[in-house]
């Protein structure tokens, strides 16, 4: 009788064991705004610029469109996208075009390559800069109220500039044209991305991604810090605001930049 006994104990023991595992293991219901399969959205930032840009080797050729032509804050768009295959994964795009097109009299002599831009000169500063992110993220923890995440891609850089003026002395008036700046970086980023939900629909989410490598004929740094709120109005729909920062340091074929955005920015998206 003790057998029986035994062998029913050790029967109930493994059943309880087994669903008690089934519900450590069972991966929990999320929240109502994070199960979607597509994410669309649109953002504007309103970022205060840092931009240094060097064409050849010497540092003569170090043009500050802060200082020297006075460029400052302006609102930009860039647009987002996530595809999510499966609850851990995703595929992120997003693309942001900065553009400058500033004008001043110069307050002191700058140097492109081997031309002088005399101060008093009146110039036209076109800058652009347009930032495409690719990536892919896994979600290694993956809770009902949130997730924290691996981040890994790439961000392709695409830097243009133009400077021109015109300067009068003794009755004569000179004309100064210099293609200054004309250069593609493709840097590749590892980081880290954590979202919270305070609720069903509001949520936290920071993320940080970085690249850096020293070399002799090619440098680059890159850090990219992101934290914002949303808010969702419903399943499908939802508004955000943040502070981004984005720092790229790079070295190229002589050429060098020092790009900084760092601001707040608002805006929405889609789910479904």
């Amino acid at each position: 009788m003790t057998r029986p006994i035994l062998a029913s104990a050790v029967l109930a023991f493994l059943l309880v064991a087994a669903r008690a595992e089934a519900q450590f293991t069972a991966q929990p219901d999320i929240v109502p705004a994070e199960d979607f399969n597509v994410e669309l959205g649109l953002i504007f930032w309103q970022p205060t610029p840092e931009l240094s840009l060097t064409t050849g080797s010497s540092l003569v050729g170090t043009v500050d469109f802060v200082r020297d032509f006075g460029i400052s804050e302006e609102f930009f768009s860039e647009f987002r996208a996530v595809l999510k295959p499966g609850r851990k994964h995703k595929i992120r795009f997003s693309y942001v075009p900065f553009s400058y097109d500033q004008d001043t009299v110069l307050q002191r002599t700058i140097v492109i390559g081997n031309q002088p831009f005399p101060a008093t000169a009146t110039a036209n500063a076109d800058v652009t800069w347009n930032l495409y992110t690719f990536a892919y993220e896994w979600d290694f923890v993956s809770r009902s109220r949130g997730f924290l995440g691996l981040v890994a891609g790439a961000k392709y850089n695409r830097v243009e500039a133009d400077v021109t003026a015109t300067a009068t002395a003794f009755g004569l008036t000179q004309t100064f044209v210099a293609e200054l700046f004309d250069q593609d970086a493709l840097v590749p980023t590892i980081g880290a991305i954590g979202r919270g939900y305070l609720g069903d629909y509001v949520s936290i989410t920071g993320e940080f991604g970085v690249f850096k490598i020293d070399g002799d004929e090619w440098r680059g740094k890159f850090y990219d810090f992101d934290i914002y709120g949303a808010a969702h109005l419903g399943k499908y729909v939802g508004a955000q605001v943040g502070w981004r920062s984005v720092v790229v340091d790079f070295l190229v074929d002589e050429d060098a930049g020092d790009l900084n955005m760092k601001g707040p920015y608002f805006g929405g998206f889609v789910r479904f």
